[in-house]
């Protein structure tokens, strides 16, 4: 395999420069542990909004989105990153109560509610799925280093991953969003930048409207039902994915948190077509690339049509895409097992540096065994489909609800978690009937029973749950 030079180059460059803000940001601001896990919960507007984007759009919503344009879903493609816009509407309602409650995790929250039991079964569920998102992320960026140097798919792994280790481990939460606005930045304008030279390069928008039929250019394509089951997907994954909470919880203070949840949102609404629009211009130039999947649409109408350094810019936004949100699993999986069970179970009494050491080492321990698991080379969808479905069917309810329901009874919160996971585990497992998506069934069944209960309960006369608050 031919190695593209300049493309690798810009790659190289960017990795060092993410491995330089870690350095950086171990030397000048981490001070203790706040810092090390909330970024000392300072974090302005702009830069909650760009990490919150970089999180959501990772290889799935650039090279897959592409991918799904090119294989049958059109321009509606852009659905799948525009329902996750759309969903951080709703969420900017929870974004100010979860900065209002002082916890640096999930599982603390629900823990606070409903009891040790609860949180420890959320703790569990919780990082279960960042191993697996971990590790789904470190075999997207392999993939991309390996096309660009000919190595071997499994050395590039590893290469990804060691410098996701490197910079994470070294500066934590506010190293991840410093590296994250660079990264939705490169995202952004890489591929908006490479879109007009990828059109010219294929010959113009009429040569490439032409040779699609026009169904390509419908943006309902895909189906009412699916657009709104993705959005009700996204809701669900951000509002119990650790990720999303951690960068809510690091802003300045809540109103922040809500006003980042909305500009996010608009962000993420302004990518949504490049992507799109790069796949159908890959079917209209080669319909029968990989086998009529279109796997790798977006790295082929980059290599084909645009200039080398537009390629290394695209090359690099994948990267970053797929780094953004490997870096964020990984700090937070770290977070809850240092936070949420070292030291609420062995050691209370913990240093505070002691505790940004052992978070640190967790962080190299988990990464490596995201790394292992990245080099079994498992299908990307099948990892992500059942990391979210595990981590949001069960604990999304007892969470979500759990900050807003003041009424809700302590069994509320353990019943929804374990009828919502053995929901979402049967719906998979019997093949998801009817288009129904088994998180979606999972998250139906924790919120009905959560309602269940509590409504039972009360009738009973059992009192409310402590608050989810401090204050």
């Amino acid at each position: 395999m031919q190695v593209q030079v300049v493309p690798l180059i810009i790659v190289i460059v960017y990795m060092v420069g993410m491995l330089l803000v870690g350095f950086l940001t171990n030397k000048y601001v981490i001070k203790d542990s706040t810092d090390y896990m909330l970024a000392g919960r300072r974090m302005g507007l702009f830069m909650v909004a760009s990490s919150l984007s970089a999180n959501n759009i990772g290889g799935g919503s650039t090279t897959g989105v592409a991918a799904k344009a090119f294989s049958g879903w059109g321009l509606s493609a852009a659905w799948y990153v525009l329902a996750a816009a759309v969903a951080m509407i709703p969420l900017a309602y929870f974004a100010p109560k979860i900065r209002r409650t002082l916890a640096v995790t999930i599982p603390e929250v629900v823990n606070r509610r409903f009891g040790p039991t609860a949180g420890v079964f959320t703790a569990v569920l919780n990082v279960t799925s960042l191993f697996c998102l971990t590790a789904s992320q470190i075999l997207a960026s392999g993939t991309v280093v390996s096309v660009l140097t000919g190595l071997p798919l499994n050395v590039c792994i590893l290469i990804a991953g060691f410098v996701v280790i490197a910079y994470t481990t070294m500066g934590g939460m506010l190293a991840d969003a410093i590296t994250d606005v660079v990264q939705f930045l490169i995202i952004f304008f890489g591929l908006l930048i490479a879109l007009p030279f990828i059109i010219n390069g294929a010959g113009g928008w009429q040569v490439i409207s032409d040779a699609l039929p026009a169904a390509e250019f419908n943006v309902t394509k895909v189906g009412i039902i699916t657009i709104v089951g993705l959005i009700f997907n996204y809701f669900c994954t951000f509002l119990s994915g650790p990720e999303m909470v951690s960068r809510f919880s690091s802003a300045d203070d809540p109103k922040t948190a809500q006003k980042a949840s909305l500009l996010s949102g608009v962000m993420m609404a302004l990518l949504a077509f490049i992507p799109t629009l790069i796949g159908l211009i890959a079917l209209a130039e080669n319909p029968g690339l990989d086998g009529g999947k279109g796997t790798t649409a977006l790295m082929y109408a980059t290599t084909n049509y645009a200039p080398a350094w537009i390629t290394g810019a695209v090359a690099a936004a994948i990267v970053a895409a797929t780094m953004s949100s490997a870096d964020s699993n990984l700090l937070c999986a770290s977070t809850i097992l240092t936070k949420d069970i070292y030291q609420k179970y062995f050691n209370k009494n913990v240093e505070d540096r002691k505790l940004i050491t052992i978070t640190r080492a967790c962080n190299v321990v988990i990464c490596l065994i995201s790394m292992s698991i990245a080099l079994f080379n498992i299908s990307l969808v099948t990892l992500n489909l059942f990391a979210f479905a595990l981590r949001s069917a069960g604990p999304f309810a007892a969470y979500g609800l759990g900050l807003a329901v003041k009424n809700a009874t302590k069994n509320a919160g353990l019943v929804s978690i374990l009828v919502g996971s053995i929901a979402v585990v049967y719906w998979q497992l019997i093949g998801s009937p009817f288009g129904i998506l088994a998180i979606v069934f999972g998250c139906f069944w924790g919120i009905a029973s959560f309602f269940l209960v509590t409504f039972v309960e009360r009738k009973m006369g059992k009192p409310a749950a402590p608050s989810a608050y401090l204050d």
